[in-house]
């Protein structure tokens, strides 16, 4: 008896070894083929656009560059660090009825979370990231600068152009708190994605 049971314990262990080994090659094959559709991150490089709140009575039209670096975590899922320069003037009036002509420089540091899917040749995003802005606002005989917590809400797609290149539409809802205000700005932004 004791042989019988030993000889099916083989038999069934066999079994097993070869369900798993046949497991482990479909999975390792599905895997790479998933890992070669879907990039391991990518750098983006681009013109950026903001309505900016610097003044409440009347918005800036400012103008810059953006930047930024994802690495994935997940097929849909990656972490991005995301800087961009934004240059403008705005009118400030006084209450004497004049009018300050002000430079500004706002920079953005900006991390966090963006998920993404493909489908076909767009892959539409979207994101939340959480770090600092600095402005530095001048004029005759002026300036002023201050770094605050700021936040971007927003999203927008790529869309695939040629192996490893994509052109990037991104819009954000931008939140910063300079000078101890609340400015509440769109951003918007276009460039080239250069996927890894």
């Amino acid at each position: 008896m004791p042989k019988i049971i030993h000889k099916e314990a083989v038999v069934v262990l066999k079994r097993n070894l070869i369900a798993l080994l046949v497991f482990f090659a479909l999975s390792s094959a599905l895997s790479s083929r998933a890992a070669a559709q879907v990039p391991k991150g990518n750098i983006y490089v681009g013109y950026s656009y903001a309505s900016a709140d610097l003044n409440h009575n009347n918005r800036s039209n400012l103008n810059g560059w953006e930047g930024s670096l994802e690495g994935k975590v997940f097929p849909w899922v990656g972490i991005v660090v995301d800087i961009n320069g934004l240059y403008g003037t705005n009118n400030f009036p006084t209450s004497s009825g004049e009018i300050f002509h002000v430079n500004a420089h706002d920079y953005n540091y900006l991390f966090g979370p963006r998920v993404s899917v493909s489908i076909g040749k767009i892959r539409p995003f979207a994101h939340a990231l959480f770090g600092a802005g600095h402005v530095n606002v001048s004029t005759l005989g002026y300036s002023a600068s201050d770094t605050a917590f700021a936040t971007a809400l927003g999203g927008g797609l790529d869309y695939h152009l040629v192996p490893l290149v994509s052109w990037r539409l991104q819009g954000d809802y931008l939140q910063t708190r300079f000078f101890g205000n609340t400015q509440n700005n769109g951003r918007f932004s276009t460039g080239i994605v250069l996927n890894f």
